[in-house]
């Protein structure tokens, strides 16, 4: 049973329950040993800010991670964040949060992809070749940066595609040989599974993880992590024994502990 969970968010981002206290708890009481915070993190000109906290409430976000730490001391609790990479946020992510604030690691996610000046939603927008091209670069890029400690949920395509493809194909092999030659680990993620299934032409599935993704990814010497990506406390640790039962399948290399 994996022990750490580094995927959590609060009712900050809007569209989660609970504060950093009430998932310390719950992960005491699931048996975890280690518990890394990552809310979507505010930027700077709050974008997006109907589904992350905004700048103000990085303070309070803060505080609270030291008020669990100091209620539950035998529980490592780790602050971190879940992050867009937007170009001209770069010294934000490193100088701010990192640097100054002293976060103990950042998430990188492509919940939105740079495409001809505009952005796409990746959990909608990710079902033309161009799109994916796109994507595939864009995580690259995130993983080039070396800000981020792993990529969530590199499969969300999964989301806004029927059928497995070749366009599909050509874009898990551009991410993987990226994780390859930064060194990135990739996540599996256990929020797929919790969600309700895709109805596909070929019958129900998780939106992700996508299993033709991680059957291609173990003709790579990758590295991944298992995380819940938690929103509710009640699942601290939610299908984690599922994400680590697909990693042993394709006999991937699992991290059962962040280097950081």
């Amino acid at each position: 049973m994996l022990q750490r969970n580094y995927h959590t968010h609060t009712y900050r981002c809007q569209h989660a329950t609970g504060d950093v206290i009430d998932y310390a708890k719950a992960a005491i009481d699931g048996g975890l040993t280690t518990l890394g915070m990552s809310d979507h993190a505010a930027l700077p000109d709050n974008r997006w800010n109907n589904v992350r906290m905004s700048m103000p409430e990085l303070d309070d976000y803060e505080e609270a991670i030291e008020l669990a730490r100091k209620e539950c001391p035998d529980l490592t609790i780790l602050k971190g964040m879940e992050c867009e990479y937007v170009e001209e946020f770069h010294s934000y992510l490193e100088d701010e949060l990192l640097g100054v604030r002293g976060f103990d690691y950042l998430i990188g996610a492509g919940h939105y992809t740079p495409f001809e000046g505009g952005w796409l939603n990746s959990f909608e927008e990710l079902n033309k070749a161009a799109h994916l091209r796109a994507y595939a670069s864009f995580l690259g890029k995130i993983m080039s940066t070396g800000l981020f400690a792993f990529i969530a949920h590199p499969d969300i395509f999964g989301c806004s595609n029927d059928k497995w493809n070749d366009d599909l194909t050509e874009c898990s092999h551009d991410i993987l040989q990226a994780a390859v030659e930064t060194g990135i680990p990739l996540e599996i993620n256990g929020l797929g599974l919790r969600k309700i299934p895709k109805q596909t032409s070929e019958g129900p599935r998780p939106q992700y993880p996508w299993i033709p993704f991680w059957e291609i990814a173990q003709e790579y010497p990758i590295k991944v992590i298992c995380n819940s990506d938690a929103h509710h406390p009640k699942d601290v640790a939610g299908k984690l024994d599922e994400t680590e039962q697909l990693a042993r399948r394709f006999n991937l290399n699992l991290l059962e502990e962040l280097p950081i």
